[in-house]
């Protein structure tokens, strides 16, 4: 795996990244991940969010650096704008809005719905809707785009199964978790006091409420997927300068 990634401890302290549930909201499976515990909560050993968070940063990098697609799910209304940012700016799908049930595992409805979008954004964009129609049907059609990108308009660009599945809150979004692991796509994931890290396949203990963690945890994966990609660059530069 790669190892390009330095994950700074003083940066996740600062953002809040220890602070964890109450504990009587916690999950047994999590004990090995806990350091303390203050004020009626638990506190995450921030050692263990390093590294965890490192190996998941170097197996992202490599799933970019494959040429791989990264599902980005965050549909929790504190994390929302910043896996969407996160995802639009690595150039990957992502969910933010609700998870729809079958996303992963019935795509070929789910991409019915998707094909039916793209096809009405090319009409409307080309000048036939509004050629062949009233203003007012042209507004509903117009309305049902709009309609339609909120549900489907961050998987417009998944082409394939997902090489990786990277969720903010495997709690809040229990039903994206169920399904990549039906289909056996990784799983990177923020996972605090109060979830199943076995669910997972690259756990990262941390707080999975506080925007800053949220925002710190996104800064970090989209340099690893910037990383990632510039190594599929890198053999093409090569070339042209021999």
């Amino acid at each position: 795996m790669a190892t390009t990634n330095n994950v700074d401890i003083k940066q996740l302290l600062e953002a809040g990244a220890h602070f964890g549930h109450k504990t009587e909201r916690w999950h047994p499976k999590m004990a090995p991940y806990i350091h303390s515990k203050r004020n009626g909560s638990h506190i995450i050993d921030l050692t263990k969010t390093v590294e965890g968070l490192n190996i998941a940063l170097s197996f992202l990098e490599d799933t970019a650096g494959a040429s791989k697609q990264i599902l980005f799910v965050g549909t929790k209304r504190q994390a929302g704008d910043i896996v969407k940012k996160l995802a639009e700016d690595t150039n990957m799908p992502y969910v933010t809005n609700r998870w729809l049930g079958g996303m992963l595992t019935n795509w070929s409805t789910i991409g019915g719905r998707v094909k039916h979008l793209q096809d009405l954004e090319n009409r409307m964009s080309s000048g036939e809707l509004a050629n062949k129609y009233s203003k007012l049907e042209v507004q509903r059609y117009q309305e049902e785009i709009d309609q339609l990108n909120v549900l489907y308009g961050g998987v417009k660009q998944l082409n394939a199964r997902p090489g990786a599945v990277v969720i903010f809150d495997i709690t809040h979004d229990a039903t994206a978790v169920a399904e990549a692991r039906k289909l056996s796509i990784p799983i990177v994931a923020l996972v605090d006091t109060n979830a199943d890290p076995s669910l997972v396949t690259y756990p990262i203990p941390s707080n999975d409420d506080a925007i800053k963690t949220i925002q710190l945890m996104a800064d970090y994966m989209k340099q690893a997927v910037d990383s990632g990609k510039a190594k599929i660059k890198a053999p093409k530069i090569e070339k042209e300068t021999k």
